[in-house]
């Protein structure tokens, strides 16, 4: 019995951690829904092991970004759209929840596009999945019982862990690998630039900085237990971009190198052939479908919340539709125009992904100046302002990312 006991100390200390992560690893895991598969995969099958390097970069961005959310969640008690409106005014709010809304809008298109490509794979009529899903998390979230489908959702999106599996059996070379993952390597070629703005930004998303911070504050949590929320987001933050750079491995190890580059579902499955060999098609497509309904079940709501409390409307499952026409309004809005565009006959489904996840990103720079003016304001964070090397990181990601969408412009332009 005595080995047991000490079986017994770990596994507590394990439970205690997992019971500790919330907002930040739900967040980052939703990094690896159905657009952030498609653009990690079309990444890894185009340049290789070459994007690796993005992807540490990204995560130093995401564990700032997203820790700069909870701060401010901790030390207000309140969401990032109100701080907007309360510091900023009615203009400025207007003009950021616009640019939210399109990026969200962009993302919530995506995950329907992901339940179109997993109905293609799975030889189901899109035109019955696509529409019956988005009947079906209408229900989920308007009647309040969503988190009980939740953990099946989750557990279908864990079909991501088989890259892990796979990029083992494929044995890459490592040493590549890890050159990938050091030494930053650029290209003005539009199609590379718009790949590293997809991939930005299917990983520090508007979304994901309102959806934690409101988290946290409606948690109460407090600055004196705020080291656990912190440690969230710095597991949470690895731990999907480990998953998101072993989905490039193995892409790349089993596409790249043989000259296929993603451009459909049933491509994309073909790197987890060495795993499920011919099951690799339905091994993809529910991992593809549980991410798709599990994000897009929280992207509308979460927006339409955030919309709502920017402008002091009505907002809450616990409203009637009368009460609060706007957020239910807003919320069926995104739903249909998802399903409509998702269901467009020969729309290219996976680069649409890609493409809303750019477009993510070119948005993303609006949100982070005022996140950054915010914690910065000592009359909001008091003495929890950021530190020098902290707005400097920032500060770098934000130009950064608006150099890469002006170069994109510029390189298209003179392409044409």
């Amino acid at each position: 019995m005595t080995w047991l006991k000490r079986l017994g100390l770990p596994l507590r200390r394990v439970w205690l951690l997992l019971s500790l992560l919330g907002p930040g690893l739900i967040t980052a895991s939703a990094d690896n829904d159905a657009p952030g598969i498609a653009t990690y995969s079309m990444a890894g099958s185009r340049y290789g092991y070459g994007f690796l390097w993005l992807i540490v970069a990204i995560t130093i961005g995401e564990v700032l970004v997203q820790e700069m959310a909870g701060r401010m969640g901790a030390v207000t008690g309140k969401g990032t759209a109100d701080l907007i409106r309360e510091r900023f005014g009615v203009r400025i709010t207007l003009f950021a929840m616009v640019c939210l809304l399109a990026g969200n809008l962009g993302t919530t298109v995506a995950q329907f596009a992901g339940v179109a490509a997993s109905a293609d794979l799975l030889g189901v009529s899109r035109y019955l999945l696509v529409p019956a899903a988005a009947l079906m998390l209408g229900l989920l979230v308007l009647r309040s019982s969503y988190k009980n489908v939740e953990k099946v959702l989750l557990a279908l999106s864990l079909a991501s862990l088989s890259y892990v599996i796979t990029a083992f059996l494929v044995k890459p070379p490592w040493g590549e690998v890890l050159k990938g993952a050091l030494v930053p390597s650029m290209s003005t070629e539009p199609g590379y630039l718009l790949a590293v703005l997809a991939t930005v930004g299917t990983t520090i998303t508007p979304w994901g900085i309102v959806y934690l911070q409101a988290s946290v504050a409606d948690k109460g949590v407090k600055m004196e237990r705020y080291g656990q929320t912190r440690a969230d987001v710095v597991v949470g933050a690895a731990w999907g971009n480990v998953v998101s750079a072993f989905i490039i491995i193995c892409t790349a190890a089993t596409l790249f190198v043989v000259g296929i580059h993603v451009e459909t579902a049933e491509q994309a499955a073909l790197a987890l052939e060495p795993l499920a060999g011919a099951g690799a098609r339905y091994l993809f497509s529910v991992g593809l479908l549980g991410a798709s309904l599990l994000a897009g079940s929280v992207l509308p709501l979460s927006t339409t919340y955030a919309v709502c409390e920017a402008f002091g409307w009505e907002r809450g499952l616990d409203r009637s539709t009368r009460e609060a026409p706007v957020f239910y309004g807003l919320f069926a809005a995104m739903i249909v125009i998802s399903t409509v565009v998702a269901l467009i006959p020969g729309i290219p489904l996976f680069p649409l992904m890609w493409l809303a996840q750019a477009i993510n990103a070119i948005l993303l720079p609006v949100i982070l100046v005022l996140v950054l003016k915010l914690i910065n304001d000592k009359s909001i964070m008091g003495s929890w302002t950021n530190r020098r090397w902290q707005n400097a990181l920032a500060w770098a990601l934000t130009v950064g990312i608006s150099a890469v969408t002006v170069m994109l412009f510029v390189s298209s332009g003179g392409g044409g």
